[in-house]
């Protein structure tokens, strides 16, 4: 039975998606799954306001790098890994020097980067643009829709806002969700 390490693979950032397709395809090719079972890009989604549209889309922990979990004691699989378009090597391993073994992670940070993965799968809802006390906010949705305000106060734990919205010259404060506002440019 071949003992499976985690690796981290250095890629092009931005490119993390294509060497991973690249890297799955070459390893199906290879008949190689034996002893590369998993290649994964830790990520979260992220939900956004953009033009009044709430948003979805994936974020990378690590920009320009891939977890890979393999038994690099079959040297044809860590010649298919460094191969592929877009990667640039095996993070932890001595390029330089005489020993080109990489450095496999400690289960410890395997536990605590696959945990964190799996941490944000429950909490979905976490938007990326926060709030500030001062900013402008143009509201999207509700009864107010269209008005302009200030933030007086920001409610992190409840996703809220307290708005000073002017209507009819005066200044009327509104509780607002983060989903009903979008930062003014």
């Amino acid at each position: 039975m071949a003992e499976h390490k985690w690796y981290v693979l250095r890629v092009v950032a931005g490119q993390e998606k294509k060497a991973k397709t690249y890297l799955d395809n070459e390893i199906t090719r290879a008949n190689l799954s034996d002893f590369i079972p998993e290649v994964l890009i830790p990520s979260e989604k992220v939900y956004e306001m953009r033009n009044g549209k709430k948003r979805v889309r994936e974020r990378n922990f690590f920009p320009g790098y891939v977890l890979v979990s393999a038994d690099l004691s079959n040297g044809e699989a860590n010649h298919v890994i460094t191969s592929i378009p877009g990667v640039i090597g095996f993070l932890g391993s001595n390029n330089g020097g005489a020993s080109k073994t990489p450095e496999p992670l400690r289960q410890s940070e395997v536990n605590r980067i696959l945990g964190r993965v799996e941490e944000i799968d429950e909490f979905d809802d976490k938007l990326e643009t926060p709030f500030i006390v001062g900013e402008t906010v143009k509201v999207m949705d509700g009864p107010f829709s269209g008005f302009t305000g200030t933030i007086e106060e920001v409610f992190e734990d409840k996703k809220k806002l307290n708005v000073m919205v002017k209507i009819f010259g005066r200044n009327t404060p509104v509780e607002l969700n983060f989903m009903q506002v979008e930062k003014t440019e």
